[in-house]
């Protein structure tokens, strides 16, 4: 075979495949977009802020539960550098390159750490992940993962984003380690 057909095949393959990997991207967007259809708006004034910014890259968001199950409706699928702060009433990611994200207090319902999620896997539990459901409607929960700049950043970002949570009530049977201990 001359090698300028050989450079024409491959040439045609490598077009071939990227054009399938925007068609799947796109078609990815419009599943997800079922899933959460909206996102809060970004609040012009926010509550007092319980940290400074912190340096971190906001890696992805995931189907809450499914680490590989990337969302990528309104930006929430690209990968960027951003800056995180944790207010009395939401966490705010600034993301450079794409819209910023809010979260709401009301709509975190956890925080915690992971080794890895769809787009960034490290050694330890050093991604924080916040848990939460941006559109009331349709209920579907998604993990949001950061990876902080800085350990003290993030010890710090983890300490104020779960006083954002929601207390346990009176109604919660669960015991607590102190109260095993004593029984």
């Amino acid at each position: 075979m001359p090698v300028w057909l050989s450079v024409t095949v491959l040439a045609a393959l490598a077009v071939l495949g990227l054009w399938g990997m925007w068609h799947g991207w796109r078609a990815r967007g419009r599943r997800t977009a079922a899933l959460v259809p909206t996102l809060p708006d970004v609040p012009g004034t926010r509550g007092a802020p319980l940290t400074d910014d912190l340096e971190a890259v906001y890696v992805s968001s995931t189907r809450s539960g499914d680490w590989l199950d990337r969302v990528v409706a309104h930006d929430l699928g690209v990968r960027s550098p951003a800056r995180v702060r944790v207010h009395a009433d939401g966490v705010l990611v600034a993301r450079t390159g794409a819209a910023d994200v809010w979260v709401p207090a009301g709509a975190l319902s956890a925080v915690g750490t992971t080794s890895g999620q769809a787009g960034k896997f490290v050694g330890r539990d050093e991604l924080v992940v916040l848990t939460w459901v941006p559109d009331a409607t349709s209920g579907t929960a998604i993990d949001t993962a950061l990876q902080v700049r800085h350990d003290d950043a993030r010890a710090a970002l983890l300490a104020a984003a779960r006083t954002l949570t929601a207390a346990p009530t009176d109604t919660d049977t669960t015991p607590s380690a102190a109260q095993e201990e004593q029984a």
